[in-house]
């Protein structure tokens, strides 16, 4: 909403119709001047000193941006990530919009990105982000996945125009030409640049092939190229490796590359991801993460793919090796064709075929006895034990042993005295080892 302009008139020309019509509320200015001004700065970068920094048990972060002539009340939502320990007089660059807050009558900067300005509170932020994550697992070895030998398809996240891009191309050509190469164009420094690499990653972990490529120079849209750099027009598999990176330059740079957001892009990436920073004596966080790290955009590539020129000299080497053993085989059928049209040498290998087979059936057979004998020998064994167990308990053999057994008249054993008087039978009869005699008890 634009800001509407009045101008003032004198009482005498201005009629009381007209005067009312042109009184605003405190609210209708406040929302015309809040249009202007966020219709104005959607996103402005501002450099300058922390004053009065509070992180908010909420999580969410106020503070004042001052320099030497004025200051701006600043917050940093809980939801954006902060890679260092911001405090009262550090100097930082911070990305965002401004806001203005209609209670109170005041404008505000809401920050996007912030970091340290400066190589001291860079190398600082850098330390503190490394222990952060170290702490939470993110460099572990046991977590980094091997690069595939033989890749179809090369994912790149760098500048479409740096001369890292035509770095890995020139090796790529020189050493693996079948190989597609898939280009996501970024920014590779200054503020901003860490959430397109981070975008990118993450947009290759999702990639759905399309032949609507898109036209050069169109910025955080996909290009399929061959290594020579040509524009393919047709689509591609989703990438087997990653390469990210950019060439060599100062800390500040290189900073996108050690912010949080590209770091915890490599680690979800599901895809490895090689990382190429600067030169062979700069190291980022991304180096840390990734899967494997090369000194060089130019060892990325090397790193990426196999030599052809290898691959052709093994080649070679296994033909040769496939064709001795061609040779060999061939002589020796050749020999054995000889040998068999031999009537004499046919006949004596008849002859010990016949033998080897009697002797390996005479071998099965006493087997079989010794197995069957061994069988019946178990099972006797078994017999005697059972037997002696049965006779154990017959009750014959309790009676040799001094013991006598009731019995009532009509034949049923009686094991206790109570069970036959109570029944009123007098009579019983004794049975003994050798004998029975029948007893009246009284």
């Amino acid at each position: 909403m634009a800001l509407k302009t009045y101008k003032l008139a004198q009482k005498s020309r201005v009629s009381e119709t007209e005067e009312e019509s042109s009184v605003l509320t405190v609210a209708g200015l406040t929302k015309a001047i809040r249009g202007v001004l966020e219709d104005s700065f959607l996103d402005v970068t501002v450099e300058g000193e922390i004053s009065n920094f509070v992180d908010h048990r909420s999580g969410h972060r106020y503070f004042t941006l001052k320099d030497s002539e004025a200051q701006i009340s600043c917050v940093f939502w809980k939801t954006r990530p902060l890679n260092f320990d911001a405090q009262d007089g550090m100097k930082v660059i911070c990305r965002g919009r401004l806001t203005v807050y209609p209670p109170r009558g005041n404008y505000q900067l809401d920050v996007f990105q912030m970091r340290p300005s400066g190589i001291g509170d860079l190398q600082l932020a850098y330390e503190e982000l490394y222990r952060r994550l170290e702490s939470e697992g993110l460099f572990d070895i046991s977590r980094k996945r091997p690069i595939p030998r033989f890749p179809q398809t090369i994912g790149i996240v760098t500048s479409e125009n740096g001369a890292a891009l035509q770095d890995i191309l020139t090796v790529l050509r020189r050493r693996y030409p079948v190989v597609r190469v898939l280009l996501r164009p970024v920014a590779v420094q200054g503020v901003g640049a860490e959430l397109e690499i981070a975008r990118a990653i993450q947009e290759f972990n999702l990639y759905n092939p399309s032949p609507n490529l898109s036209p050069k120079g169109e910025r955080n849209k996909k290009i399929l190229l061959s290594p020579l750099g040509e524009r393919l027009g047709e689509g591609v598999q989703k990438p087997d490796v990653i390469i990210v990176g950019r060439g060599g330059g100062s800390l500040e740079d290189l900073w996108s590359f050690n912010e949080e957001a590209v770091a915890r892009a490599i680690f979800a990436s599901k895809i490895p991801v090689i990382s190429a920073v600067g030169h062979e004596v700069d190291v980022t966080i991304a180096d840390f993460v990734a899967d494997l790290r090369a000194p060089t955009p130019t060892a990325a590539a090397e790193l990426a793919t196999p030599d052809s020129e290898e691959l052709i000299s093994v080649i070679d080497s296994v033909r040769t090796g496939v064709v001795r053993l061609m040779r060999q085989m061939m002589r020796e059928n050749k020999l054995q064709v000889e040998r068999g049209s031999d009537a004499g040498w046919l006949a004596g290998n008849i002859v010990n075929a016949i033998q080897t087979r009697r002797e390996r059936m005479n071998s099965e057979i006493l087997n079989a006895s010794t197995s069957v004998i061994h069988s019946l020998e178990r099972r006797r064994l078994h017999l005697e034990r059972d037997a002696a167990r049965l006779s154990a308990m017959n009750p014959d053999r309790v009676l040799d042993r001094g013991y006598t057994a009731l019995e009532s008249p009509d034949g049923e054993i009686i094991p206790r005295l109570q069970n036959l008087l109570s029944g009123g039978e007098k009579n019983g009869i004794l049975i003994f080892a050798d004998g029975r005699i029948t007893v009246r008890f009284d």
